[in-house]
C-alpha cells in the first residue's frame, strides 16, 4: 500500500471555497506536500467573490501556471477558479495527464464539462468533483439508508441551502449566473439527490429574486425533482436570517425518516442527525433514535484524504462519469439552462 506523499498544486485563489481547500491540506503535511500555488486574481475575467485575502497561502510558493505544470514529481492538481473558468482549467490539467480535485458547480456548458469529464475517465485519470457533502458522514448516512431500502420507497425530500452572508456584493456577485444561487449552491443538493434518487423524470425551475433585490439576481430559487412516486425540492436564497445555521435535509419514506439540521456544524458540538423508523432492520430498531455522527472539525478533510486514496491506487472511486454527467445535467435544468431530456 502506497504512502508517499502526494506533490499537490493548486489553480486558483478566486473560488468560495479555495481558501478553505488550501487550509485542509496545510492540515495533512503527512499526506499532501503542496508544491505552488497560481494565483489567478489578475488573470480571472469570471465571476468571483473570493481571492482577495492571502493569509491562508502564506509560507507556500506562488508559481505560474506552465511552472506549477513542469514541477518535478507533481502528481494532483486542485482546481480552484472561479466557477466558469473551473472546466478550461480541469482541460488543461487532463492535457498534462494529472488527477484533478475539481471545485463546483461543473459551468454553464453541459458538451464542455461532458467532454472534460469523459477524458479524464477514458485515461483512467483520477478526477473528483468538489461537493462537500461527499465527505459529510450524516448525508453519506442519509444516502446509505435510502438505497437499502430502510426508509422503504421515498415519498418526499426536501433540502435548503440558505443563508444570509456576504451582503450586497453576494448578490450582485449571484446575478453573474443565469441560474442565480441554485446554479452556485444548490449543486451540492442535487449531487446528493441523484446519488441516492437516480435521474428523475421532470424537473422544474423557479428562479426569482428576493423583492428589493434586481429581476436579474436570482437569489430566491426552488427546483422540483419529479420521481415516481416522490417530488423532491430544493431550496436556496442568500437573504434568510440565519440561514446557514439552518440548513437542513429530510426524506421521508413508507417505512420511515430522517431530518438533518444544521447540515453542517464545526463549532466542537457533535453533528446529529433524527431517525424514525416504522420497523426495525439489521442495524436499527423501530422507533425514533438521535443519531450521532461526532464533532466534524474540517469540511473537506474527509474527501481529500479519500483524493489521496484514489491517487495512491489504495480505494476505488465510487463516482463515475455517468454520475457527474448526470448531476450536472439536473443541474443546469434546475438552474433553467435547459428543459430537463431535452
Amino acid at each position: 500500500m502506497s504512502t508517499e506523499r502526494i506533490k499537490i498544486g493548486q489553480i486558483g485563489v478566486c473560488h468560495e471555497h479555495a481558501s478553505g481547500k488550501i487550509l485542509s491540506l496545510k492540515k495533512m503535511p503527512e499526506i499532501f506536500d503542496i508544491v505552488g500555488v497560481v494565483n489567478d486574481r489578475e488573470t480571472s475575467s469570471a465571476a468571483r467573490f473570493a481571492g482577495d485575502d492571502l493569509s491562508p497561502y502564506e509560507g507556500l510558493k506562488f508559481v505560474t501556471e506552465e511552472e506549477l505544470f513542469h514541477t518535478p514529481g507533481l502528481r494532483a492538481v486542485m482546481v480552484e477558479t472561479p466557477n466558469l473558468e473551473l472546466v478550461p482549467a480541469a482541460i488543461r490539467c487532463l492535457e498534462h495527464r494529472l488527477p484533478v480535485h475539481m471545485d463546483k458547480p461543473g459551468g454553464e456548458d453541459l458538451a464542455l464539462f461532458a467532454g472534460m469529464r469523459n477524458g479524464f475517465a477514458e485515461r483512467g485519470l483520477p478526477f473528483q468533483m468538489g461537493y462537500m457533502f461527499r465527505g459529510n458522514p450524516a448525508i453519506q448516512w442519509c444516502v446509505k439508508a435510502v438505497r437499502r431500502g430502510w426508509l422503504g420507497d421515498i415519498l418526499e425530500a426536501q433540502a435548503d441551502m440558505n443563508h444570509d452572508y456576504g451582503g450586497e456584493a453576494y448578490q450582485e456577485y449571484l446575478g453573474r449566473f443565469g441560474g442565480g444561487i441554485m446554479f452556485n449552491l444548490g449543486c451540492h443538493l442535487i449531487d446528493v439527490i441523484v446519488a441516492m434518487l437516480g435521474a428523475p423524470r421532470k424537473i422544474a425551475p423557479f428562479l426569482k429574486n428576493v423583492p428589493g433585490d434586481p429581476e436579474t439576481v436570482r437569489n430566491n430559487c426552488l427546483a422540483v425533482l419529479e420521481y415516481p412516486h416522490a417530488a423532491v425540492t430544493l431550496r436556496a436564497h442568500s437573504r434568510a436570517v440565519g440561514g446557514l445555521d439552518r440548513r437542513r435535509l429530510k426524506i421521508c419514506g413508507t417505512k420511515g425518516m430522517v431530518e438533518l439540521c444544521p447540515l453542517e456544524r464545526f463549532d466542537g458540538q457533535a453533528l446529529t442527525m433524527c431517525l424514525t423508523l416504522r420497523d426495525g432492520n439489521e442495524e436499527y430498531t423501530a422507533g425514533t433514535h438521535l443519531l450521532d455522527f461526532g464533532i466534524i472539525r474540517d469540511r473537506y478533510e474527509a474527501q481529500l484524504r479519500e483524493f489521496a486514496e484514489i491517487i495512491r491506487g489504495n480505494t476505488p472511486d465510487i463516482y463515475g462519469y455517468e454520475h457527474d454527467y448526470l448531476v450536472q445535467k439536473a443541474l443546469l435544468a434546475a438552474s433553467g439552462y435547459a428543459k430537463w431530456n431535452e
